[in-house]
């Protein structure tokens, strides 16, 4: 899959609340109820990006779950990481 525009990757980004562009990633942090809703919300990215075989980097705090998306093999931001992204926001 092949790289997106800067440009690009700005204006998607503006419809999409809470996403932002951290280096060549998307990254958006996702407030849970403690630290059980956000392990159960792990679980259930976790069964996502399985099904998409795109797997984002994860970071679990009490209440808090941070995600992060790149297609590595691509070195950067693709479609596969706005696919994935807006199916975590429905899922959240």
């Amino acid at each position: 899959m092949s790289l997106l525009h800067n440009e690009d990757i700005a204006r998607r980004l503006e419809s999409m609340p809470g996403w932002r562009r951290r280096g060549n990633a998307l990254e958006k942090h996702f407030d849970r109820a403690d630290f059980d809703g956000s392990i159960a919300f792990v679980n259930a990215v976790a069964k996502l990006a399985n099904a998409q075989n795109h797997h984002p980097d994860i970071g679990i705090s009490w209440n808090e779950v941070t995600l992060t998306l790149s297609s590595h093999d691509a070195s950067g931001i693709t479609e596969r990481d706005f696919k994935l992204a807006t199916a975590l926001d429905e899922l959240a």
